[in-house]
């Protein structure tokens, strides 16, 4: 009988605990409802309470009410069967005495446990308790070592994606015709946007500069020779040879009267006038009879001095130590030449506005190319499984390649955020969505308590008997 002082105390202190953790609930949930009518709670980093998060925390302390209903009940039948055992009740008082007696300990110890969680049991400072909102920090970094051990690993990574068949499904997918049209259309909007981000006068220096440097690093008489040389082997050039002998030819047809005027202004001043007239029309018609033969004759001897000349041309280009230096002189002069520049700088500029163009106009050709691509490249990884293993390991690499190299940045995005959190405002929030399961837990605790003390009671008496 002298327990019983202690445990009305007991009692007594469990359900003050329920009553200051309902109050405590109401002044939580006053600010979050404040906020949801346009107020704000400074220093909260974690998102709001919604309506549903009102809703669990009522279910919350509707269970809290639940397992405190069902601790007071034992302890009104342990109260009841002591009364009856000294009154002189049948043995049976006693069953009931012990399992009630157990129950309000289990329930009581299973009580400190679930709200050590989130507070303090009745608000004294002891030891390993307000799990949450003293070890949130923590939770965080275990949080994110954890993610990042389980679920960032090669392994895990590789073995998920090559479950998902990531090549087989792309290509089902870009075989359909509005799946290939839609991924057209974000092609060409993202390279508009790209282009238009783009400034020419930056795009031009770099195509400038590259270019310059290329063709400074390497030297390009070898390769023209030997480009003339396979000119001359195959005979392309007499097409160029005919061309300019024609077009002489018929130049010196419609100006023969300047030829000659020439001639003649080039003679000594003592000479006869008609001698001077006599030696321009001479050497007009010699010249003109020359490029004649020459433009007639694909065996004239000048087309084989011509061949010859170019033929050893194309040697000196790769051979010869001084043409090769004249050739590098001469490209720098020219790429050095603002002109060279301004037409690098136009060619930019138009190509830019043609892919503008092209990309904008749903019926050019870049588009249309584009699409029919992607719908035979889908055609083909629907059904080559070379193709789906090498898509799959492509996008796996790529995967691995990011979780390997930004798994620290990954885990360090998780325990940053929760180090932001407020310490009470998460507790509130952890407790609103775990806390209804939890009671049970308080509910378990009192059954199997009551359970557990009515089988050691039996086997006492049994043994003592």
């Amino acid at each position: 009988m002298e327990r019983e002082p202690t445990r009305t105390g007991r009692r007594s202190g469990e359900r003050e605990g329920e009553r200051e953790g309902a109050r405590e609930g109401d002044r939580a949930e006053a600010p979050e409802v404040a906020q949801r009518a346009g107020g704000s709670v400074p220093g909260r980093a974690m998102t709001a309470f919604g309506p549903a998060d009102l809703e669990r925390r009522r279910g919350v302390r509707r269970m809290k009410a639940t397992a405190a209903g069902l601790l007071l009940f034992v302890a009104v039948v342990y109260v009841l069967a002591k009364w009856a055992a000294h009154e002189g009740a049948g043995p049976w008082a006693g069953y009931v005495a012990a399992a009630a007696e157990a129950g309000m300990v289990g329930a009581l110890a299973d009580w400190f446990a679930v709200t050590a969680l989130f507070r303090r049991p009745l608000g004294l400072p002891i030891p390993h308790t307000a799990i949450i909102p003293t070890k949130k920090d923590q939770l965080g970094i275990s949080l994110g070592e954890f993610v990042g051990e389980n679920f960032l690993s090669q392994d895990v990574v590789r073995q998920r994606l090559r479950a998902v068949g990531i090549g087989s499904r792309l290509g089902a997918w870009l075989a359909e015709p509005e799946h290939a049209d839609r991924v057209t259309a974000e092609l060409a909007t993202a390279l508009r946007g790209a282009l238009t981000v783009l400034r020419d006068s930056d795009v031009q220096a770099v195509v400038g500069e590259a270019i310059t440097r290329r063709a400074d690093a390497q030297e390009i008489a070898p390769g023209i020779g030997k480009m003339l040389e396979k000119i001359v082997a195959d005979g392309g050039h007499k097409r160029a040879v005919d061309l300019v002998c024609a077009r002489a030819a018929d130049w010196l047809d419609l100006h023969g009267d300047q030829v000659m005027g020439a001639v003649q202004g080039g003679a000594p001043g003592w000479t006869p006038r008609f001698v001077d007239k006599r030696v321009g029309e001479r050497v007009y018609k010699e010249l003109l009879r020359f490029v004649t033969e020459m433009r007639d004759m694909p065996a004239h001897p000048a087309r084989g001095a011509l061949d010859r000349f170019l033929t050893d041309f194309a040697s000196d280009l790769q051979s010869d130590t001084d043409t090769r230096a004249r050739v590098e002189r001469l490209k720098g002069e020219v790429l050095g030449r603002g002109e060279v520049q301004d037409l690098i700088a136009s060619a930019w500029t138009a190509v830019r506005s043609m892919i503008v163009s092209a990309a904008e106009d749903e019926r050019s050709e870049l588009r249309v190319r584009v699409r029919a691509a992607l719908l035979s490249l889908g055609a083909r990884m629907a059904v080559e499984p070379k193709l789906q293993d090498k898509v799959d390991g492509w996008v796996e690499d790529a995967a691995v390649y990011v979780v390997t190299t930004y798994r620290r940045e990954i885990t360090s995005l998780i325990t940053d955020t929760v180090a932001g959190w407020d310490a009470d405002h998460t507790t509130r929030k952890i407790e609103a969505h775990i806390g209804r399961d939890l009671q049970f837990i308080r509910i378990n605790g009192t059954v199997v308590g009551s359970l557990a003390g009515l089988v050691i009671y039996a086997v006492s008496r049994a043994v003592g008997a």
